[in-house]
């Protein structure tokens, strides 16, 4: 009896495991990713750095806070204000949701699209990670990315004064659009769970 196409014990050709390989080339890609995250997390002790020696009235800190976040004022900022103190805290805030963002991608994509990595019985295994795959990780990456530009657009507004009103407006829109693309890969999602459901 000749082997079935889906038959397990019928060898592998050397095109199908050359191709199947070729998810390896994916490694340097998250290798890469791992390396960034480390830069946020050096960019996140200096802005928090900056910060403490600030209110303790350093004030070449201070002014790196200010510069960093393009805060203006009418007079010179010579002590911290609850608006720079918020304006920093929401950006840190915004490195920490980069740094979530990043995560979900290195893991969840490893895991999805490279290679398992037996995490079951590990007790630090993320919940999310027990059911990724590809759809669950881009309705889960489009949310974050929503999280992500709301801490931007929050920024802003509170920065108001220093922008153009044109820049409002279209970060406003910006972000209404990655709203409006968020539910429609989650709706999608959904027709396509329901669609395979009713199949089975």
């Amino acid at each position: 009896m000749s082997p079935t196409k889906n038959d397990p014990t019928q060898p592998i050709g050397p095109l199908s495991k050359l191709i199947f390989a070729s998810r390896w080339l994916q490694l340097p890609l998250y290798l890469g990713l791992i390396a960034a995250q480390g830069i946020y997390v050096y960019h996140f002790w200096v802005e928090l750095v900056h910060l403490i020696e600030a209110a303790f009235g350093n004030q070449n800190a201070l002014n790196a806070l200010v510069s960093s976040m393009g805060y203006k004022s009418d007079a010179e900022v010579t002590a911290l204000n609850e608006t720079i103190i918020m304006l920093v805290v929401l950006a840190l805030i915004d490195v920490v949701m980069i740094s979530n963002l990043l995560i979900m991608v290195i893991v969840g994509g490893y895991e999805t699209f490279v290679s398992r990595m037996g995490l079951e019985s590990h007790p630090d295994q993320p919940e999310w990670l027990s059911h990724v795959n590809a759809s669950v990780l881009k309705v889960k990456l489009a949310t974050a990315i929503i999280g992500i530009s709301s801490i931007h657009l929050l920024k802003t507004f509170i920065n108001a004064a220093n922008y153009d009103e044109k820049v409002l407006m279209w970060q406003t829109i910006i972000h209404m659009v990655f709203l409006c693309s968020a539910m429609a890969i989650a709706y999608t999602d959904r027709l396509l769970n329901l669609s395979a459901a009713d199949k089975h």
